[in-house]
């Protein structure tokens, strides 16, 4: 097992995936469990959830996407975009994540000195709900990339899967087998972003 800086190295975006998986879906499902168990969240608040969808349902929420980008995409610049979304079809599975706002709203209502900042705070969870599964996933050979095409298709997905209406779509994450590591990242240089004072 490789050590966290390690992992946190590891993890890329791979946008370009194969349609499998290199660990069984029990296996994707306790990472999914674990992440939703662990991830910190203010106040305990526990607002993250996620949906995760292989098969026909996985399928079918690239052709809610896709049916949503035709309504709004021109003509001309439609062959790019199609090309785009059916390499994220073309994956193992997606990973939905969603902020449960009837907690917020609950959070807000006990504390109502923070009631602004609940939101922020929700937002912020949710993203270290999906770095801690985009992390986990590449200590175990998945590749995956995170995607927003919210609004566009919140309505469409919370019907599609019966979700409570309090669920807002935050990003989608399609995963598979890595095609290709990916090259070389650059870096702005550290001078310029970490500022230390001692003493």
């Amino acid at each position: 097992m490789i050590d966290y800086y390690e992992a946190l190295k590891k993890r890329r975006s791979h946008r370009d995936v194969k349609p499998e998986s290199p660990i069984g879906d029990q296996r994707i499902e306790e990472i999914l469990a674990h992440a939703l168990k662990h991830t910190p969240t203010a106040f305990n608040a526990q607002g993250g959830r996620i949906v995760l969808t292989t098969g026909k349902h996985h399928d079918n929420v690239w052709q809610i996407v896709e049916d949503a980008l035709r309504e709004v995409v021109p003509e001309g610049k439609w062959e790019g975009t199609e090309k785009k979304i059916a390499t994220f079809k073309d994956s193992y599975g997606t990973v939905l994540f969603f902020n449960d706002e009837s907690v917020l709203k609950e959070q807000q209502e006990k504390m109502p000195l923070y009631a602004d900042k609940f939101a922020l705070w929700a937002e912020q969870s949710l993203g270290m709900l999906q770095h801690v599964v985009w992390t986990s996933f590449a200590v175990e050979g998945i590749g995956a990339s995170l995607q927003h095409y919210n609004p566009l298709i919140d309505d469409s997905i919370r019907e599609y899967f019966n979700l409570d209406e309090s669920w807002k779509l935050s990003a989608q994450m399609p995963f598979g087998s890595i095609k290709q590591e990916a090259g070389e990242k650059s870096f702005e240089p550290l001078e310029k972003r970490l500022k230390v004072f001692k003493g």
